[in-house]
This record gives C-alpha cells, sequence and structure tokens, in this order.
C-alpha cells in the first residue's frame, strides 16, 4: 500500500495515531501557545500557519489526500483518549519509497516514553504497512532529546551539523537521521 492511500489509525497497548477532530482544538491550542514545546522546531510547521483551527483540521485531511505530500496524526493515549501531540510523515518521494518524520508533544507527557513509542509505531507503520523503504529525519543539534528518540529506534546518524532552512533569520544546524 502506498502511504497516502488512506489516512491511517496505528496503535499499540498506550497510545493511538489517528487524525485530529474539532474536539482536539483547545489542546492543540495549548500546545502551540508554548513557546517551549517549539523550541528545537522548524518556524513553518503548518499548526503554526492557520488562525483557524477547524479550517486546519479540514486542511489537513483533504489536502493529504490531494497533494500526497505530508500527514499529521494525532497522538493520543488509549487509556483516556487524552491528546499529547503530533506524529507527521512528510517529505514523501514515491519514487524512492521515502518519507520524512517529525514529531512534537504537549510539554506535560514529556519525559514518559511517548516519543520513543509514537516513533516506533510511525516505523512499524511506514516498512510493514506501505511501501515505504527510508525514513529519514533531521534534529537540531542541541535537541539531544529527540536524537536519543531516534537512536533508540534504530536510526543512524548520516550528517552531523549539516545547516538547513528550518524558517528562522540563520540557517538551522541540524542533525540528519536514516533508518
Amino acid at each position: 500500500m502506498k502511504l497516502f492511500d488512506e489516512i491511517p489509525m496505528i496503535k499499540d497497548h498506550r497510545i493511538v495515531l489517528k487524525p485530529l477532530t474539532v474536539r482536539d482544538i483547545p489542546y492543540l491550542m495549548d500546545m502551540i501557545s508554548d513557546g517551549e514545546v517549539y523550541t528545537y522546531l522548524p518556524t513553518f510547521l503548518i499548526e503554526q500557519q492557520y488562525d483557524d483551527m477547524h479550517r486546519l483540521i479540514h486542511d489537513l485531511y483533504n489536502d493529504c489526500i490531494e497533494k500526497k505530500d505530508s500527514l499529521i496524526l494525532g497522538v493520543y493515549t488509549i487509556e483516556g483518549n487524552a491528546f499529547c501531540g503530533l506524529a507527521e510523515f512528510y517529505g514523501f518521494n514515491d519514487k524512492i519509497h521515502k518519507t520524512c518524520i517529525g514529531y512534537r508533544f504537549m510539554r506535560k507527557y514529556w519525559g514518559r516514553g511517548l516519543a520513543s513509542e509514537t516513533v516506533a509505531l510511525m516505523v512499524d507503520y511506514l516498512f510493514n504497512g506501505t511501501d515505504m523503504e527510508i525514513i529519514t529525519a533531521s534534529t537540531m543539534i542541541e535537541n539531544a532529546a529527540s536524537a536519543r528518540v531516534l537512536e533508540k529506534n534504530g536510526f543512524i546518524r548520516t550528517a552531523k551539523a549539516v545547516p538547513e532552512d528550518w524558517g528562522y533569520q540563520m540557517p538551522t544546524i541540524a542533525d540528519k537521521w536514516l533508518r
């Protein structure tokens, strides 16, 4: 199956990755307004580009199927169905069966292993549920926590301290990862 043939629901015993709904808007807005959450992330993430969160949720899934370039899923706890953050597939290249992944979490969910578990679910889905063969990620060199998440999930750092455009005034120095 191709990555964008359907919008998946991916779960294990503790978390589920699934499409956002309007019920998530207050939690999404709380996350977006927390500058610390976005310290090590690009400035142009889609959720930061919209003033109208209803429109964002509508566009996320209509554009996903039409454009086939990115997919964002909410990350939720199985117990209580609490919104924890976002899991993103982007940089899709069908010709070489490659995509990139990213993730971000509300601060109150940091340090609980949810990022590692989310990446594990994403990797399993991509390799076993789609025709993806290459998964990449980028981290700011200062973001040691995200680097550990990738390492725990079998990613290998393929380039260190590479300048990238993350939307800041100066290039962002990032590490590149491959799985």
